[in-house]
């Protein structure tokens, strides 16, 4: 999305909510889970071919998951926002080198899983359906595939998880949502209309689904990582996490920004698995 055009979108909805803050807040929201990319390209569905492909229904959605069998413990990876499989590649060569079992799904709405619209409760319940039929060992999870990964564990009870990681993943659902406000430059109106209809829609209030408060229920070895400039998820999400679970590691990098995609992660992330 061009640079300024959430402030033009952010506008119109404004206006919008003048005269309807409920047509503003569905719109808004609407925007706000309605991925803009996260397709494959033939060069990356090349690399897919190296594993064996599945499909299973989980809310309505197709979701396609993607297994590199080995004799060791079975390692689930969990994408981030318009991002889906591929973006695991190297984590995923430096896993099976070491013999683990990888197994990756493509969030709803993402990747070649079907679907247009997205929402991290419903992406939780597929990681969680895939975690227990594959019997998971780890679970790694970037940026909101970090969140799904807490929330999978607490509200769909995903039991003997020794290890998780969460790389860049945010802590709360008010940060999210109050920096989307900010992007787009919403009035105040419309954030208030957007807080009523997602608890109207999800039965909590948005501050409700902040997840380092059911961190406290892994018993699982963390490993966080997080990179101090981090420009989409602050570092201080990350500390969140630190100060509410029961037992994890966090490791600050820097100037690796969001996607935290380095030997260096990947190191730290083989060696956590292997201790």
């Amino acid at each position: 999305m061009k640079p300024y055009l959430p402030k033009i979108i952010g506008f119109i909805i404004n206006v919008i909510g003048i005269f309807s803050k409920s047509l503003a807040a569905r719109l808004a929201i609407k925007l706000f889970g309605t991925p803009l990319k996260g397709r494959f390209s033939e060069d990356e569905q090349a690399f897919l071919k190296e594993a064996k492909y599945d499909t299973f229904d989980c809310r309505g959605f197709d979701i396609q998951t993607y297994k590199w069998q080995g004799t060791g413990d079975t390692v689930i990876l969990a994408h981030g926002w318009e991002s889906n499989t591929y973006r695991w590649r190297d984590l995923i060569h430096a896993l099976t080198a070491l013999d683990f079992t990888v197994i990756s799904l493509d969030g709803p709405a993402h990747g070649n899983s079907s679907g247009k619209r997205f929402n991290t409760l419903d992406y939780s319940a597929c990681l969680a359906e895939v975690a227990k039929k594959h019997k998971a060992d780890s679970i790694i999870g970037h940026s909101v595939g970090g969140m799904a990964t807490v929330f999978s564990i607490s509200f769909h009870k995903v039991s003997g998880l020794k290890k998780i990681v969460l790389l860049g993943a945010p802590s709360n659902f008010t940060g999210i949502l109050k920096r989307y406000g900010q992007m787009m430059d919403y009035s105040s109106r419309v954030m208030k209309a957007i807080t009523t209809n997602i608890e109207k829609e999800f039965k909590h209030p948005p501050e409700f689904f902040n997840a380092f408060e059911f961190s406290k229920d892994i018993s699982a070895e963390g490993l966080i990582i997080h990179d101090q400039k981090d420009p989409i998820i602050p570092f201080s999400d990350a500390n969140d996490y630190k100060t509410h679970m029961l037992n994890a590691k966090l490791i600050e990098t820097k100037g690796l920004g969001h996607g935290l995609k380095s030997e260096a992660v990947y190191k730290h992330i083989t060696e956590f698995l292997m201790a």
